[in-house]
């Protein structure tokens, strides 16, 4: 009998097991479809200021972990170096000329919006929340379920925090707002988590004498004592070459301002590094909380910027153009469900703002990308063959008497630039394999006729392209 029982009891467990194992495959299969999101956007980033992408100066060790842990970027780029309509590129994974946001006036339309990745995650059953600068208008009232945004730039100082009633830097409350939102998640239904710092954009000023770089006064002493090399291309040299209209253009306005002289640049770089540091400081406490609140392995983490910055380059400071200052961003995935042998890798694929808004689907298991112009990045952060884009189109046509109207065409090898309201219509070629400092405009001298001809023949197919 005893030993009838005891097999009964072994039998019994056995069941059990096999339900709990069956139970917890179950679980493992939602999770792995219905993964938390959590998109880290800075403002005026450009990818070579952290420590992941080989600078030796900045302080980013939270964001440097998500790299080793996850996989890098090395060359992600925007398809428009502009805040609100490289804003609602992430948002849309189209281009300006179809979401038709070239300024800060325009905002996406409701329907629009419902085409956006946090419109379409919230149709599926996610939970919406977004923190800091909307960028693209204001959302309408209903469309977040978590909703922490602030129109235009906003200000760094002088924010008060709702729970506490602390006067907080503006990075560090948009940090408190991340916990807040983790701390009341429902852990019914999976989130997705934008969150939108102002860092490192400047507080906008022609005051020569002002305080631009307005970072976290607990940061003071952060490079205090270290001296940023300028680039190469701030000798102005590089400056003298340009033609008048781009010498006489906003990009040098507000180098004038922020680089005028060497103190004034240290101060300027300082700045911009101590506003980078304080969105990494963020990164290390939300990445604390999800630890805390045992959400860390089923969330995926996403950083990347809106566009680059020249940082006296060519004598300029700013963006719009598509030179690979302006240009290129960085881009971490930090997904917790990838194999170990698939972390810490570094991509040279040409990926791209419009990727985004797919990707973030992809990765939820959404499929109703037909209205994106972008590609989903699954297929690389999988460790797939995939065939990929090696060329892609730049447009900047935003309406300003100081900011030239720019398209461009950017393959592996060539750059083709057009200021497309000059007249005649100005043209640069650079060879970014014999010339990746973009120094020697090839327009400029006689040779390579066939490839500009290519060039602008692929800019005339690319222009009508992304009309369509």
């Amino acid at each position: 009998m005893r030993l009838l029982n005891r097999i009964t009891l072994n039998i019994l467990l056995l069941i059990g097991a096999f339900h709990i194992a069956a139970a917890e495959g179950r679980f493992v299969q939602e999770h792995q479809t219905s993964p938390n999101i959590i998109l880290l956007v800075t403002d005026d980033q450009r990818w070579d200021t952290l420590g992941a992408y080989g600078n030796a100066v900045i302080r980013t060790p939270n964001i440097d972990r998500l790299a080793v842990e996850g996989v890098l970027f090395e060359n992600m780029f925007v398809t428009t170096s502009i805040c609100a309509p490289s804003r609602a590129t992430i948002m849309t994974g189209q281009y300006p000329s179809r979401h038709r946001v070239h300024d800060f006036k325009t905002s996406l339309t409701r329907e629009q919006l419902q085409q956006t990745y946090m419109g379409q995650l919230k149709d599926a059953g996610y939970e919406i929340g977004f923190i800091g600068k909307w960028g693209v208008g204001t959302p309408p009232e209903d469309f977040l379920d978590y909703d922490k945004t602030f129109p235009g730039q906003g200000q760094y100082f002088h924010q008060i925090n709702e729970i506490n009633g602390e006067e907080r830097h503006l990075t560090g409350l948009i940090g408190d707002q991340a916990l807040e939102f983790l701390d009341q998640s429902s852990s019914e239904m999976p989130f997705m988590l934008s969150i939108s710092f102002k860092a490192a954009h400047v507080q906008d000023s022609y005051d020569v004498s002002g305080d631009l770089y307005q970072y976290d006064p607990a940061l003071s002493d952060l490079y205090r004592d270290v001296e940023i090399p300028m680039p190469e291309k701030s000798d102005p040299k590089y400056f003298e070459q340009l033609p008048e209209f781009l010498k006489n253009s906003e990009n040098r306005a507000r180098w004038a301002v922020r680089f005028w002289g060497p103190e004034r640049a240290q101060e300027s770089l300082k700045g911009y590094y101590r506003l980078i540091s304080g969105v990494d400081q963020q990164v290390g406490r939300i990445r604390e909380k999800l630890e805390a609140k045992g959400l860390a392995e089923d969330t995926i983490i996403i950083f990347t910027s809106e566009n680059g910055m020249f940082m006296g380059e060519y004598g300029f400071t700013g963006k719009w153009y598509p030179h690979e200052e302006s240009l290129r961003i960085p881009l971490i995935v930090h997904d917790p469900r990838l194999e170990r042998s698939q972390r810490g890798r570094r991509l040279d694929e040409m990926v791209l703002t419009l990727d985004m808004a797919p990707t973030i689907l992809d990765l939820a298991g959404v499929d109703n990308r037909a209205a994106m112009q972008g590609r989903s990045l699954v297929p690389l952060l999988d460790d797939e063959k995939a065939e990929w884009r090696t060329e892609f189109f730049y447009e900047h046509l935003f309406e300003h008497p100081k900011i030239p109207a720019t398209e461009a065409i950017r393959t592996e090898r060539w750059k083709y630039i057009r200021y497309v309201d000059q007249d005649p219509i100005y043209e640069q070629l650079f060879d970014l394999q014999t010339d990746p400092n973009e120094v020697e405009d090839l327009m400029l001298t006689d040779g390579h006729d066939e490839t500009k001809e290519e060039m602008r023949r692929k800019w005339k197919e690319w222009h009508a392209k992304v009309r369509e």
